[in-house]
């Protein structure tokens, strides 16, 4: 290992590198064009993040719900406020449009007040019969509409939460896709090149403003945010990256070949998506920009270091050779901590996180290798700088900042850690205020139509997010038997009692609705049937229903009556009630549905959300330590103290408790998007921590071990590095905060703002920290070589291998 990170490998390197330039720059084209290939087998998600290993019991539990009663998120619903509906006009165009709905292949069935079926007794068959609530003969009478509305309102309480609210007056229809479809593409071009029209051309007619939701519409107009998205912030990374570039060098060409490494990354990291067959998620879709903006800091990183080197001697083949010679094992190491920071992703069993871990990953050291490639080859081929090029190293706004930080350093030391210790403080009094959200929702754009739509159905119907209660009766036909429905009416009592979830749905309510239809249809009589009725109305709602394409109940109890199911929605908003809620709910499923005769699963898409934000939460946590010890293994090597672990340790972990701290002021939540936030700027951050300490490790031994003039060199050859990479890095994520996504804006936010904090505690808090344990460090370093030389070579030690090796 020693050998193989040695200066003499690096220059054989350096070597191979500048003297087979041709072939290199072919073996580049021929790779992008490989990876461009792959592109045709790039795939977009088509259903929410699945936070839980497959094998978890939350996992199990609603995969069996699954399996008896299909995907429950198929469930499509249009409304409207307008009591114009019930007009001549306006009620022709509503009923076409859901004619013209139920006619695609798509759909399973519509439940429209325009093709409403209500149940009728028939004595001489002893049958219930489905008859229509609308006479379409009728319906150019407007009289006859306002008769049907109150009809609807007043006298069908079954449909009540389903089909209407009887306070506001809102009307909705229900559109049932077809549950093979939900997680398809098909559904996403049903929705946007069926339904869509279809609703806009209603409102076109009609001047009537509709509202749609639903899961299968959330989750198409969720996704196609999402694609669109890319382009911009891929758009938007390289201007802002760029831009900057630009400004700190001031060289139209070393912007270009930058630019143009980080677009053949982006293109890579496509290719790699398809190749693997991953899917572009939430997570995976800023993986492209991710790769422009870690890119551009080693481009900064290594043109910086060839101006350096050129400044000293003005020999543009001595410089181009010794920044591979002399920075070669520095780079590889911060993107190899980098890369470990992603892939601690990879450990937490989850698929999502996973993918992200191992795309980025394999991204970060392609790019490296590229960099590493590209960057001598092209200025080997291009004048040497001038001196307009160089200006940059002697700057008047970079003296006057590190002149501060030096000084700062030297003189004022205490009051740096008067200030870390406040900051600390700050931080541990916001993480106490910190709280976890568990909603699918929250992160969504919400300055789009689908998501005024979602609060619009939250207020009117409470929610569209399905809460599943499936109840196991442990036999046959076990459902239907009344000691059971009275149970199951109990159950619904307790779920009518909690704010946050709407009126249940379930097989009672049709039973209910049989004996109001026995009666003749007296809404009085909406309740369960006594013991003595029990036999003949239900024997009406069996024959009604056992060779009817209509079936009502099949949608709430399974093909062997063994299996019901309760269906109630909650507000997204109270993702965070989650628990409690569900506390509640099993509390009193426990009394009424007693273990071993029954068995009751708790499941549903909120429910699987936010139990797997907590599984997140504490995955990462651990992935984090991960990246700490990572941190701390290497650093151990380079200078075998476990003090100098400890420096190297701080000055990152205060900026990651400073941002958890404000986000707790800030009432920002823990959440799959902000819990990332760590790991990638821990990542990120800790890359400052390791050039610097690697460049002082030099100076040591270059000074004879005294520290204080080796911390100050440090900051004369490291230091403009570490400036340039930080404020790419902190603008480059920047860009994430033009998303519409509120989790991607905090993540772009929150990870600059860390890396912020983290930049100014590398270059002040560290070094202090050093300056602070001199003699102890001294005397440990003075005697004690490190393990791998991973630092950069001296002159001297480069010349010797040079004319060693002519």
């Amino acid at each position: 290992m020693k050998k193989l990170l040695s200066i003499g490998f690096w220059e054989l390197i350096a070597r191979i590198i500048l003297r087979n330039r041709i072939t290199i720059l072919l073996g580049v084209i021929l790779i992008t064009v490989a990876f461009a290939s792959q592109w045709k087998y790039i795939r977009f998600t088509q259903s929410e993040a699945n936070l839980i290993p497959a094998d978890d019991k939350v996992n199990i539990d609603y995969n069996n719900f699954l399996d008896k009663f299909g995907e429950e998120g198929n469930l499509i619903v249009i409304a409207t406020k307008d009591p114009s509906l019930f007009t001549p006009k306006v009620f022709k165009a509503w009923t076409e449009m859901m004619h013209n709905i139920s006619n695609h292949k798509e759909v399973d069935l519509v439940i429209s007040v325009d093709n409403l079926k209500t149940l009728t007794k028939n004595d001489t068959i002893q049958s219930f019969q489905l008859a229509n609530l609308v006479d379409s003969k009728k319906t150019a009478d407007p009289k006859y509409l306002q008769e049907v509305r109150n009809e609807l309102l007043n006298n069908l309480p079954f449909y009540e939460g389903l089909l209407f609210n009887k306070k506001s007056g809102a009307i909705r229809s229900a559109i049932y896709i077809d549950k093979k479809i939900v997680n398809t593409k098909a559904r996403k071009e049903y929705i946007l090149n069926s339904l869509i029209p279809e609703i806009n051309k209603f409102e076109k007619e009609t001047k009537i403003d509709l509202r749609a939701s639903g899961m299968p519409y959330i989750r198409t107009l969720n996704a196609k945010t999402i694609i669109d998205e890319i382009g911009l912030f891929i758009g938007a990374a390289l201007f802002i990256t760029g831009l900057i570039f630009f400004f700190f060098f001031r060289s139209f060409r070393a912007t270009v070949i930058s630019l143009l490494i980080v677009i053949i990354g982006v293109m890579w990291s496509f290719g790699l998506l398809g190749l693997l067959g991953y899917e572009i998620t939430v997570l995976t879709a800023l993986v492209p920009t991710l790769v422009i903006v870690i890119g551009i800091p080693n481009c900064i990183f290594l043109i910086n270091k060839y101006h350096q080197e050129y400044q000293k001697h003005s020999n543009k083949a001595k410089a181009l050779q010794r920044v591979i010679t002399k920075t070669g094992t520095a780079t590889l190491m911060t993107n190899l901590t980098t890369a470990l920071g992603f892939a601690t992703f990879i450990a937490t069993n989850n698929v999502l996180l996973t993918e992200f871990g191992v795309i980025t990953s394999i991204n970060i050291i392609a790019l490296y290798l590229l960099c590493l490639l590209v960057i001598p080859i092209f200025f080997s081929y291009i004048p040497a700088p001038i001196p307009r090029h160089l200006g940059h190293l002697e700057r008047e706004y970079l003296t006057s900042f590190f002149r501060w930080i030096v000084n700062t350093v030297k003189y004022n030391r205490f009051g740096v850690y008067i200030v870390a210790i406040s900051m600390l403080i700050i931080g541990m009094i916001g993480i106490h205020r910190m709280r976890i959200s568990g909603s699918i929702i929250e992160d969504m754009p919400k300055k789009t139509g689908f998501f005024e739509d979602i609060r619009f159905f939250e207020k009117e119907f409470d929610g569209v997010m399905p809460l599943e209660i499936m109840i196991d009766t442990k036999r046959k036909k076990g459902v239907m038997k009344l000691s059971t429905l009275k149970r199951m009416e109990e159950l619904e009592e307790t779920i009518l009692e909690i704010p946050e979830l709407s009126k249940p749905l379930s097989v009672v309510n049709l039973v209910k609705y049989s004996k109001q239809a026995y009666y003749n249809n007296n809404p009085d009589f909406y309740e369960l049937p006594t013991a003595q009725e029990q036999a003949f109305i239900l024997s009406y709602a069996k024959n009604a229903t056992q060779n009817s394409k209509e079936n009502l109940m099949k949608s709430y109890v399974d093909s062997t009556g063994q299996f019901a199911r309760i269906t109630t929605f909650i507000k997204d908003e109270n993702g965070e009630n989650m628990e409690a809620i569900e506390a509640r709910i099993r509390a009193k499923a426990n009394k009424v549905f007693p273990s071993p005769r029954y068995e009751v699963i708790i499941t549903g898409k909120p429910s699987v959300f936010q139990k797997g934000t907590k599984y997140l939460l504490d995955n990462l946590l651990s992935s984090l330590l991960m990246a700490f010890g990572l941190t701390a293994g290497l650093v151990a090597i380079m200078f075998r103290s476990f003090k100098m672990v400890l420096v190297s340790i701080i000055p990152n972990l205060l900026p990651l408790l400073m941002t958890a701290g404000l986000m707790g002021f800030l009432n920002i939540p823990l959440k799959p998007s902000t819990i990332l936030v760590f790991g990638i700027a821990f990542g990120m951050s800790v890359d400052d921590t390791l050039r610097f300490l690697a460049q002082y490790r030099l100076e040591l031994s270059r000074n004879d071990w005294k520290i204080k003039k080796s911390v100050f060199a440090t900051f004369d050859d490291a230091g403009i590095s570490m400036f340039y990479t930080s404020i790419v890095l902190f603008f480059g994520f920047s860009v994430f905060m033009l998303s519409s996504f509120g989790g991607t804006v905090a993540l772009g936010g929150l990870v600059s703002l860390t890396l912020f904090f983290g930049m100014l505690s590398n270059l002040v808090l560290l070094p202090s920290l050093v300056l602070s344990l001199n003699r102890t460090l001294a005397n440990e370093q003075e005697f004690i070589k490190p393990t791998i030389d991973i630092l950069e070579p001296s002159d001297e030690e480069v010349d010797a291998v040079e004319k060693k090796d002519k």
